[in-house]
């Protein structure tokens, strides 16, 4: 989500607005602040448990701001309340994207959890919601069973920008970027991975961050499996991020459940295919052929990892335009920005985008 927050105030600045992140305060703000660089970022501190996100500066921060809409990313935390009482105090737009956060996947995790974000603040900030923002057709159909609500604005994510393809050929590296958390469905890749046939020299590199019990539980998995071809680089941003995405043969995501993940986009920038389940609501990935689809089962992934390490050279390069003609064409950045430029402008005159 914090990609898609950065490239979307960057989008807004290059359109001639003004973008002002408010966010939680937490290990990561002063590698944010940096990734979006001249942007202004303004954090608050949290009071209490982390999952609850309790931040009563967060008011002073809004009104220090003086947006003309509030745009917020992500819900079942303290920002919800603090949204809706911004929008209620000054009568302006605010919009919401839950960023996945409604997938049947995730609502059946926590139940008590969620029911008392909804009672507590949740539905309340739904109600006074503009409209809201869903990242595919399958999220949209979730904020309508699970909010109630109808005023909704279908935009994926933007990549970041094409680079050009190599000539080289890549060695079976096969990358998993993203967050390590039990929906990303780890486990079932490493059992996949070591059971699958593959080229002697194939590796398997794992990145990401997440919470403390769920890295000590993948790194206790990676232990007992004592398999050397698969290395945890633990988190890789910026260049780095850029190094290994441009060097890996196949990105791999067999999520459980996804909103639209920043992560394929930016591998299909790289020229990058990608091994995914229908989760990561990319079915543009499988009918261009920029695609491997599976699920979640670990059988599944290992057929597709299997399938994806025995492409010849020409197979895969094929694949690789076809990623990078999603990445330059319907999900470019200019593409995207003047679908978000149309309803920003739409919401702040008053018609609803």
């Amino acid at each position: 989500m914090a990609s898609a927050v950065h490239a979307q105030a960057e989008m807004i600045r290059g359109a001639g607005g003004r973008a002002t992140v408010i966010a939680l305060e937490d290990e990561f703000s002063p590698a944010d602040r940096a990734l979006l660089g001249a942007g202004e970022l303004l954090t608050a501190p949290v009071i209490g448990p982390r999952a609850i996100g309790f931040a009563p500066a967060l008011a002073g921060l809004l009104r220090r701001a003086s947006p003309d809409m509030v745009h917020l990313h992500g819900i079942w935390m303290y920002p919800s309340r603090a949204g809706a009482r911004w929008a209620a105090r000054t009568g302006k737009p605010y919009l919401i994207s839950p960023h996945g956060m409604l997938d049947p996947w995730i609502t059946a995790r926590g139940r008590w959890k969620k029911a008392l974000a909804r009672a507590g603040y949740e539905r309340a900030s739904w109600r006074r919601a503009t409209a809201f923002h869903a990242l595919t057709a399958d999220e949209a159909a979730d904020i309508r069973r699970q909010a109630g609500r109808s005023e909704i604005r279908v935009i994926p994510n933007a990549g970041p920008a094409t680079i050009s393809q190599g000539r080289g050929t890549r060695r079976p590296l096969v990358v998993y970027l993203g967050r390590i958390h039990p929906k990303k469905n780890l486990p079932a890749l490493v059992a996949a991975w070591r059971a699958a046939r593959r080229p002697e020299n194939a590796e398997l590199a794992i990145a990401g961050w997440g919470d403390a019990r769920d890295v000590a539980a993948l790194e206790a998995l990676l232990a007992e499996a004592g398999d050397g071809s698969i290395r945890f680089l633990g988190p890789v941003h910026g260049e780095a991020k850029a190094r290994l995405l441009a060097d890996a043969r196949f990105l791999v995501l067999p999520s459980h459940s996804e909103g639209l993940p920043m992560t394929v986009l930016e591998a299909w920038a790289a020229g990058t295919p990608t091994i995914m389940t229908p989760a990561c609501h990319l079915p543009e990935g499988f009918a261009a052929g920029a695609a491997i689809e599976c699920t979640p089962a670990t059988t599944s992934v290992r057929e597709a990892l299997e399938r994806a390490l025995a492409l010849d050279e020409g197979a895969w390069r094929a694949m690789s335009v076809a990623a990078l003609g999603l990445a330059g064409g319907p999900f470019s950045a200019p593409t995207i920005a003047r679908r978000w430029n149309e309803v920003y402008r739409a919401l702040a005159a008053g018609s609803g985008g």
